[in-house]
């Protein structure tokens, strides 16, 4: 059974910072392309950032390029997602995901949630004074 186990969320303050982590199990990780959405009520999941299987190339939402850093550990099995000068509109539910595709359709679609099956319960990031 494929698990993906999001850690590191909370409450901060606007510029402040957080480390997401996302440890997962069952499945070849190093064979996987890696992602972060975000989920919000009532909406659909955004993509927020991606890791190609051998961390070779990251992609990210305009709304985070300069702030957000995704990164990956193989022999872990982890995906990380450094977050930095947080604005309140960083704000939601972070869940990361896993999936197989190859590199073409990863450069030009990788924020479509329909490419990954697998998918962990998420953690809450609240970014507020």
């Amino acid at each position: 059974e494929v698990q993906l186990v999001e850690s590191g969320g909370g409450l901060v303050q606007p510029g402040g910072s957080l480390t997401l982590s996302c440890a997962a199990s069952g499945l070849i990780f190093r064979g996987y392309i890696m992602s972060w959405f975000r989920q919000d009520p009532g909406k659909e999941r955004e993509g927020v950032a991606s890791i190609f299987i051998d961390g070779s190339s990251t992609m990210y939402a305009d709304s985070v390029k300069g702030r957000f850093t995704i990164s990956r550990d193989n022999a872990k099995a982890t995906l990380y997602l450094q977050m930095t000068s947080l604005k309140p509109e960083d704000t939601g539910i972070y869940v990361c995901a896993a999936g197989t595709f190859s590199w073409s359709p990863f450069r030009s679609s990788w924020g479509v949630a329909s490419r990954y099956p697998h998918w962990g319960q998420g953690t809450q990031v609240t970014v507020s004074s």
